[in-house]
């Protein structure tokens, strides 16, 4: 029995939807703190001879975004719980207001999904019987323990990967030559981006050759688009 188990676990093991809303949060904050930060580093660096301009507005990029990154994912996720527990208590008052007609689109939802009507309907009340709201916010609503919405949690996987990621470029900023560090900054951010992009793509489960071809392409715009706004506005602030 004991190996069965063991066996069983080591199956479920090899799906990753389970970690999809933590590490969307994870590499969309890192992923964004290394790009933004290297990109605001590359802007000044080619409009500036001076390693103090640089590295402050780098920092200063820096704190902005992980804070940025942190509210704007607690309220775009707060939003969706809203939405959510809105629903589940609609729900609630649906199967108190007219019970057979919730049943029915239960039934309706397993017969689509290819059970035989009868098979369908037994299936509906039998869960009905052993928990209905749980049966109508999972098969009706679709949402489940995975998919359910977690405003702190994401808000501080994405903070504290923004400021993971920033600090690399920074890190850049503070010890490389300032002698064309532009070109050493999108160097290395690019390297960051795309050991990112594998770890990412392996944690997840996905093709880690496209991950790679996807954040070095956009990537490169990004932070070239920066470089040239740098040079276009060349303006020394020594």
């Amino acid at each position: 029995m004991t190996k069965k188990t063991d066996q069983l676990d080591d199956y479920l093991a090899v799906h990753y939807i389970h970690r999809s809303n933590w590490l969307r949060a994870a590499v969309l904050g890192a992923n964004d703190g290394i790009l933004s930060t290297a990109s605001i580093a590359i802007g000044v660096a080619a409009a500036s001879d001076t390693r103090e301009t640089v590295v402050l507005a780098t920092l200063a990029g820096l704190v902005a975004g992980a804070l940025s990154m942190a509210a704007g994912e607690y309220v775009s996720v707060s939003s969706q719980t809203d939405i959510e527990k809105a629903d589940i208590e609609r729900e609630k008052q649906e199967l108190i207001d007219m019970p057979e007609i919730e049943l029915q689109r239960l039934a309706e939802i397993y017969e689509k999904r290819g059970l035989k009507k009868e098979t369908a309907k037994k299936v509906a009340e039998e869960l009905t019987a052993h928990d209905a709201l749980g049966a109508h916010v999972r098969d009706e609503l679709g949402i489940n323990e995975i998919s359910q919405a977690k405003p702190i949690q994401a808000a501080l996987a994405s903070g504290v990967a923004f400021t993971l990621g920033g600090l690399l470029p920074f890190l850049v900023t503070l010890f490389l030559p300032l002698k064309r560090m532009e070109y050493s900054l999108y160097g290395f951010a690019l390297f960051f981006l795309i050991v990112l992009g594998a770890l990412s793509a392996k944690t997840g489960g996905s093709s880690i050759g496209k991950a790679v071809i996807r954040i070095t392409f956009w990537g490169t715009i990004a932070m070239g688009l920066t470089a040239l706004v740098g040079y276009l506005f060349n303006v020394n602030v020594a």
